[in-house]
């Protein structure tokens, strides 16, 4: 398995005409909404993210994906899922302007 690592130990890399999150998931919490920028046991960067929605049939993943658009202010059709549909560890890319992204995931914070 690869493991990816974004420079700076930031939970995001510019990506195309994107960037990509590293996003660590909550489900069934009573609030949703991001807590911040964290590090797992194995150092990678994530961002932790709360979900109310249980892990079942990708209503978690769109509770995520509903979340980050709200968050990054971004329609949900920007944003899409590219690994980890099962996983609590997920890898999410959100198109549009990488320089404001990364500005918003920066102002994310740090726990």
């Amino acid at each position: 398995m690869r493991r990816e690592t974004s420079p700076g130990g930031r939970c995001y890399v510019a990506d195309g005409n994107g960037v990509v999150v590293l996003v660590r998931v909550t489900t069934r919490a009573s609030r949703g909404g991001v807590d911040g920028v964290g590090v797992l046991a194995d150092g990678r960067a994530v961002a932790h993210v709360r979900v109310r929605a249980a892990a079942v049939d990708g209503k978690a993943n769109a509770a995520l994906i509903g979340i980050l658009s709200k968050q990054l202010k971004r329609p949900k059709a920007m944003i899409r899922l590219i690994s980890g549909a099962t996983s609590r560890v997920k890898r999410v890319r959100i198109e549009g302007d990488r320089e404001a992204i990364a500005a918003l995931v920066e102002g994310w914070p740090k726990t």
